[in-house]
């Protein structure tokens, strides 16, 4: 979609691991509340990675309708408009075992994305 390249930050990628380390007693895909924009996704399988987390986030994007820049059909499309957020180009993410087995994923970005009235790009 023409967006500029995003680059690993090990700040906010330590601030993804602390905040994944936080959840894995529950699992829950509950956001950080923090100053970053923010993704969560889990898995069981013990290949749920990183990648799998983006690439489900990612296959969110036919539900984004950029002439009205809303979700369309009452599908979600927040998660793949921040992964492609121009603005947003520091990223860290970070993967634990949850207790329960699972694993969890988060991806932090910054400047964060998702502003009301905007468009991704």
């Amino acid at each position: 979609v023409g967006v500029a390249n995003i680059t690993w930050d090990a700040t906010v990628a330590a601030y993804a691991q602390s905040y994944a380390n936080s959840r894995v007693s529950d699992c829950n895909l509950v956001h950080s509340g923090g100053a970053y924009g923010e993704n969560l996704a889990k898995g069981s399988s013990s290949t749920f990675s990183g990648t799998s987390a983006v690439n489900l986030w990612v296959a969110e994007k036919p539900y984004y309708d950029y002439a009205s820049n809303a979700c369309t059909g009452g599908k979600q499309c927040l998660h793949y408009t921040q992964v492609v957020w121009r603005n947003s180009v520091r990223l860290g993410c970070a993967r634990v075992q949850c207790a329960n087995g699972w694993w969890f994923v988060t991806c932090n970005y910054d400047p964060p994305g998702n502003y009301v009235g905007q468009r991704p790009y």
